[in-house]
């Protein structure tokens, strides 16, 4: 990192600031949270993403762990213990996003097309557990390229979930870009975007984006689920700009079962509103660490890994 770089990112909102690289990709990552702050292809943006001097606000490019979305009252009971979160969603009784996405993290290792990043998570009210969370992000040929891996490292079996908050852009406004996802269902969200415990079919609704469309009027803070798979495994989203067709993908391994889809509509700057699209991997839904659906349950000493990417075509 050049003296000055290092100079301006120790005053940022978060943190160290680490840059990676491959031909004309550049990708930023910072301390806090490690949040994926920006990613450019010839310094056209993939992600909306934020300013050196600004922090993440509407869960721009975090990493939202040990429960991704919403967790209703912020209370859950697991194996015998209950936990209660900080409301940081308070006009609906929500916790939202976890804890991580305002943790500092630790460089583990780092050359000019890969950094990988480390945070251990210490027990709390919040999260009675000891897990460490270790985050690669490497960029190359096939685009970029995010492995985690979740190790407990405490006494207890833990709960846990995973996902991240990438605003993806192609530099058109949502209405006329067109979208791909691979959901075939969707969790039915109550007034407080927790789920009822209902999953319908998107097929024949506004809300099915198997075939790829334009998004139009459609809003959406949606959670997919029942992804469409490659012999590979893996489930694929898609953004593209239909005039000059270009295009960004998004897939994800068998880890994320879920994806949400939120176009933008209530964000709290009008300015940012319906200007990109956030596709969530997400390995549960929200409300998991009440429901107990599809959260990870680790004992002591065991890991658990998962990978995510993106490329522009």
């Amino acid at each position: 990192m050049a003296p000055a770089e290092a100079r301006s990112s120790a005053r940022s909102p978060t943190g160290q600031q680490w840059r990676i690289g491959h031909g004309r990709q550049e990708v930023i990552v910072t301390e806090v949270g490690a949040t994926l702050r920006s990613f450019t292809v010839d310094g056209a943006p993939v992600i909306d993403g934020f300013g050196l001097d600004e922090w993440s606000h509407s869960g721009r490019g975090q990493v939202l762990a040990p429960w991704p979305n919403r967790l209703g009252d912020g209370r859950y009971e697991f194996g015998g213990v209950t936990a209660q979160a900080p409301l940081n969603e308070p006009a609906t009784g929500n916790a939202i996003h976890g804890l991580v996405r305002w943790l500092p993290f630790a460089v583990e290792a780092r050359a000019q097309n890969v950094v990988v990043l480390v945070c251990t998570v210490y027990p709390s009210p919040a999260y009675p557990y000891m897990v460490e969370l270790r985050i690669e992000y490497r960029i190359g040929r096939d685009g970029l390229v995010v492995t985690s891996t979740v190790t407990n490292v405490g006494p207890d079996t833990l709960p846990f979930g995973l996902g991240f908050h990438p605003y993806l852009t192609v530099g058109t406004p949502v209405d006329t870009a067109v979208l791909r996802l691979p959901g075939q269902d969707r969790a039915v969200l109550d007034h407080r975007g927790l789920p009822t415990g209902e999953v319908r079919p998107v097929a024949g609704t506004e809300f099915d984006f198997t075939v790829p469309r334009a998004v139009g009027p459609t809003r959406m803070d949606v959670a997919y689920t029942a992804l469409a798979r490659d012999s590979q495994g893996l489930a694929w989203a898609s953004l593209e700009d239909p005039g000059t067709s270009r295009a960004l993908d998004l897939w994800v391994d068998d880890r994320f079962s879920w994806l949400m889809c939120f176009t933008g509509d209530t964000l709290p700057d009008p300015a940012r509103r319906r200007r990109a699209v956030a596709v969530e991997p997400m390995s549960c839904p929200p409300d998991a660490l009440r429901s107990g659906r599809d959260l990870v349950v680790l004992e002591p000493g065991l890991s658990w890994m998962a990978a995510w990417g993106l490329r522009v075509r």
